[in-house]
């Protein structure tokens, strides 16, 4: 189902996957720094989660900037909160690349306003996070995840040249949220890895996020 969102003085396109149960929890997803919703990635996760009962409603955002990004899943986190059409219990955030940034920036800055972020947001899918620029492994983008509460799924490649295995390992320690990290073995920063078809990595990460999420939702039910 496609929708415009607006934002500001603009539109935000965006397209749910609607399962064909009701959706009692849903991910907002969205892109890196290049491509958009329709990215293949995000394509083949939607239509996995959607057809395993979840709701996923993904998004495009052009803008390089990262707290324009974050502004934006704002704004879709809000239209989602206050759908007639889908009622949720709750939201997980989930971005590829520097989408998974804006996701981490904008739970970080929800947990610290004065109204905190009322439980609707229940959890971050990063897929493939950008935790330092290639070659530059000095300057790490952990700050807000160092913030975060939630429970936090980390999706990256062992040959990821924006996140270096051992250095992703060492923030994650440092994280007070719950967390968990599947690496996918010798893969790169696209997810993709020698010898293996693209179908066949991305079966890999869908089932992973799914029962991620599986795990998160049946903990509250408990």
């Amino acid at each position: 189902v496609k929708v415009k969102i607006p934002f500001g003085n603009k539109y935000l396109d965006a397209i749910f996957s609607v399962p064909e149960k009701k959706s009692t929890y849903g991910v907002i997803l969205t892109h890196g720094a290049g491509g958009d919703m329709n990215f293949p990635h995000l394509l083949s996760l939607a239509a996995y989660l959607a057809s395993h009962g979840v709701l996923c409603l993904r998004f495009t955002c052009k803008g390089l900037n990262v707290a324009y990004r974050t502004k934006a899943f704002k704004t879709v986190v809000e239209y989602l909160k206050l759908s007639d059409d889908y009622k949720l219990y709750g939201v997980f955030l989930a971005g590829r690349s520097m989408g998974s940034r804006a996701a981490a920036s904008l739970i970080r800055q929800l947990s610290q306003s004065d109204d905190g972020d009322d439980d609707f947001i229940r959890g971050l899918i990063c897929l493939s996070y950008p935790l330092h620029r290639p070659k530059l492994q000095s300057k790490l983008r952990d700050e807000d995840l160092l913030f975060i509460r939630c429970p936090v799924l980390f999706v990256s490649g062992s040959a990821d040249e924006m996140c270096e295995k051992q250095l992703l390992e060492g923030v994650a320690s440092k994280m007070k949220a719950p967390k968990k990290i599947h690496w996918i073995d010798k893969a790169n920063h696209g997810m993709a890895v020698k010898g293996r078809t693209t179908d066949d990595v991305m079966e890999e990460i869908n089932a992973q996020v799914f029962s991620w999420l599986r795990e998160n939702v049946e903990l509250e039910h408990k």
